[in-house]
């Protein structure tokens, strides 16, 4: 069994007057332990789909199989359940508490897990930020840690709960490029060595290139799927010369 498949997934915002298809028809099935990047152009879709796939929004028609369960009729709350249960997210602007230490950022997400004792929060924190290299940094805040040390802290905090799925927008986009490289490797380690299904949100074809799949949107559609980066990079090309 797949861990995702969606078929048919279509997503339509409701401006008023004018009705916008960001999502047109999508067929896609992800296995376990898969690192895939979504890439396109602005306004491709590529950001709904990553909505779609993490349960933050749902389709508009079509179907979206999540671990065996359909997800795309479900409501915010029942949505949210399993967001909390089976996706962790990495964002472009970290997203962190500034008044709190690295480890209170990590344990954050834990405070919704009910029956779970202080002791065990505390212990999930400082081994996430121990696999992420931030052990000696657990009482720092955000304005103590440099840019890259402050998304390892939103990395672990997405690790915390342990989730199959690990997604990532643009999370190299407010990154210099030796920091964004250290990054990537952070999540190719996690892939490859924890076995945490990885779907990134990029513009940057050199993070586009770690992946071991890449899928190249436009106009709200798929256009390509494939483990050939040079390809992936030619029909993103192509879309933009047009």
């Amino acid at each position: 069994m797949a861990l995702i498949e969606i078929r048919d997934c279509s997503k339509v915002y409701d401006l008023g007057e004018v009705k916008v298809e960001a999502l047109k028809n999508a067929n896609l099935i992800i296995e376990k332990g898969e690192f895939i990047a979504l890439i396109g152009p602005s306004g491709s879709g590529k950001s709904t789909l990553m909505n779609t796939l993490g349960c933050l929004d749902r389709p508009s028609s079509g179907s979206y199989v999540l671990a065996g369960e359909e997800v795309a009729g479900m409501a915010a709350a029942q949505r949210a359940r399993i967001r909390n249960q089976r996706i962790g997210f990495v964002f472009q602007n970290f997203n962190l508490l500034s008044r709190t230490t690295a480890l209170e950022n990590v344990e954050l997400p834990l405070l919704y897990s009910t029956g779970m004792s202080s002791s065990e929060r505390h212990r999930r924190a400082v081994e996430k930020l121990q696999l992420v290299g931030l052990g000696n940094r657990l009482d720092h805040h955000p304005s103590q840690l440099s840019g890259g040390q402050q998304q390892r802290v939103a990395i672990a905090r997405a690790l915390v709960n342990e989730p199959a799925i690990l997604m990532g927008d643009e999370p190299t986009g407010n990154l210099d490029s030796k920091t964004s490289r250290e990054i990537i490797a952070l999540f190719k380690d996690l892939n490859e060595k924890n076995g945490i299904t990885v779907i990134l949100v990029t513009h940057d074809l050199n993070v586009a290139k770690n992946a071991k799949r890449i899928i190249v949107l436009r106009d709200g559609g798929i256009v390509t799927d494939t483990s050939d980066f040079l390809e992936a990079a030619k029909v993103l090309q192509a879309g933009l010369m047009e």
